[in-house]
C-alpha cells in the first residue's frame, strides 16, 4: 500500500489565519499511526510570491516524509526557487518549474501550469514536448501526473475564467500513456472527473473553499469561504486494485 497525502492552496502570507489552517492539515498528518509515503502540494504555495512566504512554506511543511511541490498562480518562479530549492528539483533558473521526482514505487511528473502574471493556466509546446518525452519514459510503477490548473469547468463565471487553456493538445500528450491518475488544485474544492481517459482528483483548498453558483453564498459574499474546514486528499495505490481516493476535513 502506497499512501498519498495530496495538500493543494495553503496561500501562506504570514498571517496567523494562513497558518493555523495549514498546521491543522499538517499536524492531522503527524499523527498517523503510519506515515505517507509522500506529500504533494499542488500550489499556490505562497499568497504573493515573496521570499519570507517561502521561508513560512519551508518551515510549515518540514514533514518526516518526502514533501513535492508544484507553482500554482499566486506563486513566482524565481522566489519560489530560491526559498524551497531543497523541495525543488528543476533545471534551470526561471520559469517554468517542470520536476521529475520518484518517491519508493511511484514516479511524479510535476508540470508547471502558470504563466507568469496571469491566473489562468497554459502549457507551451515546449512544455507539453517535454511532459510527452517523460511519459514516454518506461517505468515499473504508479506514475502521478500533477499540476495546478485542471483541465475542467466549474460552471463558476468566476473560476472558469482562470482553468487551463488550450486543452486539446494537453489531451493529445495524455491520451494512452500509462498513468495512474492527475493530481491538481487551483478550484478550492475535492474534484473528482476524468480527462484523457484518466482519473482527475483534486484536493480541496487548504486556505479556503470556493462555493459552487447553486451553493449558500459565502459569509460575506465573496468568492471564498475561508471558514470552511481546510482538506486534503489521500490517495491509496495497492497493486492490483484500483486507486482509492478519501477526503479528510481535520478539525
Amino acid at each position: 500500500m502506497y499512501v498519498i497525502a495530496h495538500l493543494s492552496d495553503p496561500h501562506l502570507d504570514g498571517s496567523e489565519e494562513a497558518r493555523s489552517r495549514l498546521r491543522r492539515v499538517t499536524s492531522y498528518l503527524r499523527s498517523f499511526r503510519r506515515p505517507v509515503d509522500v506529500v504533494v502540494v499542488t500550489g499556490d504555495l505562497a499568497d504573493h510570491g515573496l521570499p519570507a512566504e517561502y521561508d513560512e512554506v519551508a518551515a510549515e511543511l518540514t514533514l518526516d516524509v518526502p514533501v513535492l511541490m508544484l507553482p500554482g498562480n499566486h506563486d513566482v518562479s524565481a522566489p519560489l526557487r530560491a526559498g524551497l530549492r531543497s523541495y525543488v528539483a528543476s533545471p534551470g533558473d526561471g520559469h517554468p518549474v517542470h520536476q521529475v521526482r520518484e518517491v519508493g514505487d511511484a514516479r511524479f511528473v510535476l508540470v508547471d501550469s502558470t504563466v507568469p502574471g496571469e491566473d489562468h493556466g497554459l502549457l507551451s509546446t515546449g512544455s507539453l514536448t517535454w511532459l510527452d518525452g517523460v511519459l514516454r519514459e518506461p517505468f515499473d510503477g504508479p506514475v502521478f501526473v500533477a499540476f495546478h490548473h485542471p483541465p475542467l469547468d466549474m460552471h463558476h463565471p468566476v473560476m472558469d475564467q482562470w482553468m487551463l487553456r488550450d486543452r486539446d493538445a494537453f489531451e493529445a500528450v495524455l491520451t494512452g500513456k500509462a498513468i495512474t491518475a492527475l493530481l491538481t488544485g487551483h478550484v478550492h474544492n475535492a474534484v473528482v472527473t476524468s480527462f484523457a481517459g484518466h482519473p482527475v482528483l483534486g484536493a480541496p483548498g487548504i486556505r479556503s473553499t470556493v462555493p459552487l453558483p447553486f451553493e449558500p453564498a459565502t459569509p460575506d459574499g465573496g468568492l471564498v469561504d475561508p471558514t470552511a474546514y481546510p482538506g486534503l486528499a489521500l490517495h491509496v495505490h495497492t497493486p492490483g486494485e484500483p486507486l482509492q481516493t478519501l477526503y479528510r476535513f481535520p478539525l
